[in-house]
């Protein structure tokens, strides 16, 4: 497995519980899991980083190996990893690399290091823009980016948006927030997110505002529109592909930043036994979600399971669910349903909540812990 995320830890955990006979050797430099989903809430301030950060001693504790550094190469035909100055043979491989941001299409963005933050990976960068935030004066201005689709969890910059929104209404109330969105229209629960902002006079929405160059020194960045916009605290989330290793293995495909694979199998179509889950994968008529990458990994478990035992490979679709936090204590949701038909996943139905309310929330609060218990934590 190369992977420990969403998508990477559930495939190891599943594997090991579909056959125990089964190594499962898991690659992740991180020693600690945490959760995209639920990370927004730190930057407000309505959470602690503490608490969607995860050990991963209970993975060991199904049995599987994990060694805590970066894969360095695959190498499909020698079915092999490279790993340091060594390698690790297999008989399939799940790569689960999420997603890399392509910094070289915005101007000055790889030159301004961490005095640009994405927090678009939870963890040190969340808790640096959450300080920023609260550093922000009384009157200033927090200007976020929001890149062109495809790119990780679609509603996220939205609920990020609603979260910087609250604290600047509730903390900073002469300050403002400017979304400058690179696409046309908020891209998920359009109507739910725009009946939401009604709630903060103080952000200010620009559609189809791409940013194309950013400047620490000065302050500003500036759009395809040619608008230069200053800011005091900037939070630009960068155009995204599949993770690094997947590029350089030759699993995307013409477009060079996704992954096509399987429907059913999430095998490679490029790539024999390599199957890639997760954010890095398209052509599947779904988000790019935690929820949908934990569903990605006990299907890919299932699936290779039963070919490394000779048995018929299941059909098993995905499914998703997601909560988007537009206060802090109300939230709205979408659920995805699906089906395989002819060998493709399906959309079967897409309902949202009617509006935003607390129950939401709390529901929100069970799903979590209990998708945090499937992936990480029992």
């Amino acid at each position: 497995m190369i992977g420990g995320g969403w998508g990477g830890a559930t495939a190891a955990k599943y594997v090991r519980l579909g056959d125990p006979s089964i190594e499962v050797i898991l690659l992740e430099p991180n020693k600690e899991f945490v959760s995209c989903p639920f990370s927004n809430l730190v930057l407000s301030g309505v959470r602690a980083i503490d608490s969607v950060t995860f050990s991963y001693s209970r993975l060991r504790g199904h049995g599987v190996r994990i060694i805590h550094e970066a894969a360095g190469a695959i190498e499909p035909a020698a079915k092999r990893v490279r790993v340091g100055e060594g390698t690790l043979q297999y008989d399939k491989l799940i790569v689960s690399p999420g997603v890399e941001f392509q910094y070289e299409q915005i101007e000055g963005l790889r030159e301004a290091g961490d005095r640009v933050l994405h927090a678009w990976k939870a963890g040190p960068q969340t808790v640096a823009l959450a300080n920023q935030l609260q550093a922000i004066p009384d009157g200033g201005v927090f200007v976020m980016s929001v890149p062109p689709v495809a790119y990780r969890c679609p509603p996220g910059p939205y609920e990020r948006a609603c979260q910087v929104a609250w604290y600047l209404k509730t903390k900073k109330p002469r300050a403002k927030l400017i979304v400058l969105d690179a696409n046309q229209n908020v891209v998920s629960k359009t109507a739910l997110f725009r009946k939401a902002w009604e709630a903060y006079p103080n952000l200010e929405y620009r559609a189809s505002n791409k940013v194309t160059k950013v400047d620490p020194g000065a302050r500003t960045v500036t759009t395809d529109l040619g608008d230069v916009v200053k800011y005091d605290v900037v939070n630009v989330i960068p155009p995204q592909r599949a993770g690094t290793i997947a590029v350089e293995a030759d699993l995307v495909g013409a477009d060079k930043r996704w992954c096509e694979v399987n429907h059913v199998t999430y095998e490679s179509v490029k790539q024999k036994d390599v199957h890639v889950i997760g954010d890095s994968t398209i052509g599947l008529p779904v988000p790019k979600s935690g929820n949908i990458a934990n569903a990605m990994g006990k299907i890919a478990a299932a699936v290779v399971v039963a070919q490394l035992n000779g048995r018929p490979v299941p059909e098993m679709p995905p499914g998703n669910t997601c909560y988007s936090w537009v206060s802090d204590r109300e939230a709205i949701a979408v659920v995805n349903s699906y089906k395989i038909e002819n060998g493709k996943v399906v959309q079967i139905e897409q309902k949202l909540t009617p509006a935003q309310s607390q129950a939401v929330a709390q529901n929100s609060l069970g799903w979590a812990a209990s998708i945090w218990d499937d992936v990480i934590r029992t």
